[in-house]
C-alpha cells in the first residue's frame, strides 16, 4: 500500500514562504538540501508525517504560472473561527469562513487562504470526513 510523503510547490522566495507556512500553519524546515541551481526545502510539524516540500529555482524571477491545474492544499483545524482570526490577525488575509452540506447530511467548513505565490490552502474544520 502506497503512503503520501509529500506535496511540492515551486516558490520564488524562499525566506517568504518558509516565513508564510511557519506562521500560517506552524510548518517548521525540517531539512533543507542546496543543489546546483535549486533547493529543496521540506516543511512539517508534529501533526502529520506529512510534509509540503517548497522547491527553489535558483535562476527564477518571474512568478510562476500556476495554470488551471492546480486546485490547493488544504489542512484540517479543531477550530475555524480561531484559525480563522489568527489569520487574521496575522495578516494573511484568509478569506470569509464557508459552508457546503451534501445530500448525505455531511457538512464542510472551510476557508481559505493563500501563500506568497498564489497558492491556495483550504483550512478545514475536523469533522465529517475531513479528520
Amino acid at each position: 500500500m502506497a503512503k503520501l510523503i509529500h506535496s511540492m510547490i515551486r516558490v520564488r522566495d524562499e525566506a517568504r514562504s518558509v516565513d508564510f507556512y511557519a506562521r500560517a500553519f506552524a510548518l517548521a524546515v525540517a531539512d533543507r538540501l542546496a543543489f546546483d541551481g535549486f533547493t529543496l526545502i521540506y516543511l512539517s510539524n508534529p501533526e502529520s508525517g506529512f510534509e509540503l516540500e517548497l522547491t527553489v529555482n535558483g535562476d527564477r524571477s518571474e512568478p510562476y504560472d500556476l495554470g488551471d491545474g492546480y486546485g490547493h492544499l488544504a489542512v484540517g483545524v479543531d477550530d475555524l473561527e480561531a484559525e480563522h482570526a489568527r489569520l487574521a490577525a496575522e495578516n494573511l488575509s484568509p478569506q470569509p469562513i464557508r459552508e457546503l452540506a451534501h445530500a448525505s447530511g455531511g457538512k464542510a467548513r472551510f476557508f481559505f487562504v493563500s501563500d506568497p505565490d498564489g497558492y491556495r490552502i483550504e483550512v478545514l474544520e475536523r469533522s465529517w470526513r475531513f479528520r
